[in-house]
């Protein structure tokens, strides 16, 4: 069984959110999904590209399990509770990636 990450874009439309954004997923929202989710772990990352750029990740021990959140009640209570705060002012993507392989520096 290989591991999955779901990956969450989001887009803010205006930097001026960003410091609302950020302090709403950090304290509400991330420990929330990985709640609902029942995730391993989870973390989120600013674009260094392109500060309008919000990632969220969240990781799960199989493929199947993490592409069984797309059509999950626990999804749709995140997404509406998401909507709830920024409608449209943020899109968002999602994506299932499958770990194809991990190294680690101590062990090489």
């Amino acid at each position: 069984m290989a591991t999955a990450v779901l990956i969450v874009r989001a887009r803010l439309n205006n930097l001026s959110d960003r410091r609302k954004f950020d302090d709403w997923y950090r304290t509400e929202h991330l420990p929330s999904a990985l709640r609902a989710f029942r995730a391993q772990r989870a973390w989120r990352c600013w674009s260094r590209t392109n500060p309008l750029v919000h990632l969220a990740l969240y990781e799960f021990p199989s493929v199947e399990e993490a592409e069984a959140i797309l059509d999950s009640e626990a999804l749709a209570g995140q997404i509406a509770e998401f909507d709830h705060f920024w409608g449209t002012e943020v899109t968002r993507t999602r994506e299932i990636v499958e770990v194809a392989e991990e190294l680690s520096a101590a062990a090489h």
